[in-house]
């Protein structure tokens, strides 16, 4: 279960994305939770998807 904190949830997913993951879909896919759904709570704390670093700035 991914941490609703935004900050915290910044956190783990640039961790996984930088670790584990090569995309944010791969992750999406690799933990069964929804993309979009992380990108909107990451979007609403004022944080973007790069997709050519593979993080949120």
């Amino acid at each position: 279960m991914l941490p609703e904190d935004p900050i915290m949830l910044l956190s783990v997913i640039n961790m996984k994305l930088r670790d584990q993951y090569e995309s944010l879909d791969a992750l999406a896919d690799g933990l069964d939770v929804d993309a979009e759904e992380i990108k909107k709570k990451l979007e609403a704390a004022g944080f973007k998807y790069d997709s050519a670093q593979n993080q949120f700035k």
